[in-house]
């Protein structure tokens, strides 16, 4: 079908005919999620002040932590150059990236589903067969992305008007601005690519790419002036310097990055057709080679594991060069001392900040067992799934090859965090590796709520995500709040040994590997007995 097939105006406002009827669907059936996102990437911000108050409660105490980051090439490269010693300040340069970075994830998810996602499903050729203008399901895409980052914007900058109107202001646009950045880029690759799980590798690596470059910029200069850092939106969200002497021009910056990528995508979307793609699938060999389920879950995973294998491995030599100095950074300050024990272990500082390393890396690496546990979700949903099944194969067995990747590669990546973490430290490598591997049970569990959930019920399937959320923010964040121990165990990270200060704590491994193969198994259990599609 041509793309301009059911346009009833081929120019002016029919090609944008039912744009608001898609944006209102779009934000239907994301009615959880959003929310879900913006209030994850709000709430990360909104969190930090307190402590951060708590923690260093005189001037003088703020100054020398703004120094010792300035001063710290790492530390600098991990969160970026401390431009104000106030709290507005230093919020800023604890999470304005972190913030940033998710705003710009949950973007190029949002445009992806909404426009590649949906011609790949066959679902945009039915809507488009309606009064569907040609660039209402991109602009849809678009203005749902809008949507939630000027809610992202809005709640930073009434929640950290305390600490100054001009600053949260700032810091607010900094972040949706990232946001809406990415989300033109995704527009773009949605347009250039077969499908939206090309479409979001390329946005993610032009993400990766923009945080290693701002990284390296800021590893060699202390001010944010290096041409690496104005190479990267998310320096330029660090260099709109909220809290500290705001340049309001740099906003402009992000205007003007998304009105010329949008123009990009809208040309694009214009000259293609239908479910086309200006970067056409590689047609397969003659002679197919994929005879088993796990060969088929392996070719769809592949590129996806060797992706976070790669960051896992390069963010743990990072971490673990700074090892050495997290004595030094925390120095007497007795607060900030409480807050590494109780998420790394009371075994001595740099015990517990290799033990609160290893279970970051835990918590991240939870988000990748989650997605690849929800693959078959996703081809079930898409309708891939039943040309599969209708073979000499049964449901077990294709879900099974998917999440062999999920929690086979949940270990690969706890290996690979652990080796990068024993060679930035350079020594005890055995108790490192030892640190990152413990973590595993917990990253099972998670992997196990996902698999469950999607054998109740495909529509149960996505809450997985808010699961997963949920247990990052409570470990992440708790300890910094001083989260009652009750609360924080509520995460199944909260139940495992702070290892390698702590001795090994058998019977809480042992439960949870438990308890996650009794996850899966339910999960697998209610996905043979229901039929596909319903539930």
């Amino acid at each position: 079908m041509n793309a301009a097939t059911g346009v009833t105006a081929g120019h002016g406002a029919g090609e944008f005919a039912g744009t608001g009827t898609l944006l209102r669907l779009a934000l239907r059936r994301d009615r959880v999620l959003l929310p879900v996102w913006v209030l994850a990437v709000a709430g990360m911000v909104l969190s930090i002040p307190g402590p951060v108050r708590d923690l260093y409660d005189t001037a003088a105490e703020r100054a020398e932590f703004a120094a010792s980051i300035t001063t710290n090439s790492s530390l600098r490269a991990m969160y970026g150059p401390a431009f104000s010693d106030s709290v507005g300040g230093l919020t800023v340069m604890r999470v304005g990236v972190f913030a940033a970075l998710f705003a710009a994830v949950m973007s190029l998810l949002v445009v992806i589903r909404h426009t590649r996602d949906e011609e790949e499903s066959g679902r945009q050729e039915l809507l488009s067969a309606a009064c569907v203008g040609r660039r209402a399901p991109l602009t849809a895409a678009l203005l749902a992305a809008a949507v939630a980052n000027t809610a992202i914007a809005l709640l930073i900058t009434a929640g950290l008007s305390g600490e100054g109107a001009a600053g949260a202001l700032a810091l607010g646009l900094g972040v949706g601005g990232t946001g809406m950045f990415f989300a033109a880029t995704a527009a773009i690759a949605a347009q250039l690519t077969g499908s939206g799980r090309l479409a979001k590798g390329l946005t993610a690596g032009a993400l990766g790419t923009a945080f290693v470059l701002r990284a390296a910029g800021d590893s060699g200069t202390a001010d944010g002036s290096s041409v690496l850092t104005w190479l990267s939106p998310l320096g330029w969200t660090e260099n709109l310097r909220a809290f500290a002497d705001e340049r309001w021009w740099v906003p402009a910056l992000f205007a003007a990055a998304v009105l010329v990528q949008g123009y990009v995508a809208y040309r694009l979307a214009a000259r293609r057709d239908l479910g086309m793609s200006f970067l056409p699938t590689r047609p397969g060999p003659a002679v197919g080679s994929l005879s088993t389920a796990g060969a088929l879950a392996w070719r769809l995973q592949r590129g996806s594991l060797y992706g976070w294998g790669g960051a896992f491995l390069a963010a743990g030599i990072v971490f673990g060069g700074i090892t050495t100095g997290a004595a030094d950074l925390v120095g007497n300050n007795e607060s900030t001392q409480e807050i590494l024990q109780r998420m790394g272990g009371a075994s001595g500082i740099t015990d517990a900040f290799l033990g609160t390393m290893a279970t970051v890396f835990g918590m991240v690496a939870a988000l990748f067992v989650v997605s690849s546990a929800l693959r078959p979700h996703g081809e079930e949903t898409s309708g891939r799934a039943e040309p599969v099944l209708a073979g000499a194969i049964g449901r077990v067995r294709w879900a099974g090859g998917h999440l062999v990747i999920a929690f086979g590669g949940a270990v690969v990546l706890m290996l690979l965090s652990g080796a990068g973490l024993a060679l930035g430290y350079g020594r005890d490598p055995a108790a490192v590796l030892g640190a990152a591997l413990v973590q595993v049970p917990a990253v099972w569990v998670l992997g196990g709520i996902a698999v469950l959930l999607t054998g109740v019920s495909p529509r149960a399937a996505p809450l997985a995500w808010g699961v997963a959320v949920a247990v990052l923010l409570v470990g992440w964040l708790g300890p910094a709040v001083d989260l009652p121990s009750w609360v924080l165990e509520l995460s199944p990270f909260g139940w495992l040994p702070r290892l390698p200060g702590e001795g090994m704590r058998w019977g809480a491994v042992l439960l949870q590997l438990a308890l996650a193969a009794g996850l899966v198994t339910g999960g697998l259990a209610g996905l043979r007995r229901r039929d596909l599609g319903t539930g």
